[in-house]
């Protein structure tokens, strides 16, 4: 059975850097052969602030969208968030999606992506905190990328070559994890 990872596109505001960024790393990963990856954009879900009566933990979705939200996330082994750092943390609509869900992230790994003025790490540490109450793995590995190194004008992203290496050893760990993690989600 192939890992499957999930490439979650952590931004909806137009004119969004995380569109560019999300879908260069999915282009270095469907080149692995390792797993099969997914890139999967928050703006394709239409996802509300949360509006669901009962706790995500009881798994009782009501809406449909978030039925659908719970489907797509449920699909994968790991994850792979790209998110802007807006504020010292993560977007709110990634945030948000998060919140939606409980049972759906359990038992996963996740590797980061962060780009901002300081390469997007507070919100890394931030989503680390979110990963653990989801009984999520988050990998040690994560790319961090700089709106003056890796963007010309901040907006248009060219990445470093150097990066590439941060890339790989991000990915190497998400699939390892993901993959040593399967005997509890079959549990």
């Amino acid at each position: 059975m192939t890992t499957k990872i999930g490439i979650i596109l952590g931004s909806t505001r137009p004119g969004r850097n995380g569109e560019a960024v999300a879908r260069w790393i999915h282009q270095l990963a469907v080149q692995r052969g390792d797993a099969e990856f997914e890139l999967v954009d928050l703006l394709d879900y239409k996802l509300p602030h949360l509006d669901e009566a009962l706790p995500p933990s009881l798994g009782q979705y009501a809406q449909p969208h978030t039925q659908a939200w719970a489907a797509k996330i449920a699909s994968f082994d790991g994850f792979v968030f790209v998110t802007p750092e807006y504020n010292h943390s993560t977007s709110g609509a990634l945030k948000n999606a998060i919140d939606f869900l409980y049972g759906e992230w359990n038992n996963k790994a996740c590797g980061f992506v962060s780009y901002g003025s300081a390469g997007g790490t507070r919100a890394v540490e931030h989503l680390r905190l979110i990963a653990a109450e989801l009984q999520m793995a988050d990998v040690r590995g994560q790319v961090a990328l700089s709106l003056f190194t890796d963007f010309e004008n901040f907006s248009v992203f060219k990445p470093g070559d150097h990066q590439l290496q941060s890339v790989n050893g991000m990915l190497d760990q998400v699939v390892a994890w993901s993959e040593a993690l399967s005997p509890l989600r079959a549990a």
